[in-house]
């Protein structure tokens, strides 16, 4: 007889709003756009191409009723990249979300395999 197996819920999360939509990985783009005040160094960091991370920043921006993350400009630095209100908003109900999901993950899992045995 073949022995009972641990039962384990997975699953990525995916926010959508309007035509929005981020995961983990235009999270983690965005974390290191905050980070590093840069889209390249961000890139570079995250081992993607500036073009894919263009690329990625792009859609968001586009998606979003309000730019997520904008290029500012001069200083003694020459500028660099920021997160918007509405970016860092963004980022922390991305993460919020995610903390539940992963609780729902672990309880249901728990459930099923308490019925399991």
């Amino acid at each position: 007889m073949a022995g009972i197996h641990y039962i384990q819920i997975k699953g990525n999360l995916w926010l959508e709003v309007a035509g929005l939509q981020i995961g983990r990985g235009r999270a983690g783009l965005l974390e290191k756009i905050k980070e590093q005040g840069s889209i390249s160094k961000a890139a570079q960091s995250l081992k993607i191409s500036y073009r894919q991370a263009w690329t990625m920043v792009n859609e968001m921006n586009r998606g979003a009723t309000k730019k997520i993350v904008i290029k500012t400009i001069g200083g003694s630095e020459g500028g660099g990249t920021i997160l918007t209100t509405e970016g860092e908003n963004l980022l922390k109900q991305f993460h919020q979300m995610e903390i539940e999901f992963q609780k729902f993950k672990t309880t249901f899992s728990k459930e099923l395999n308490k019925n399991n045995k």
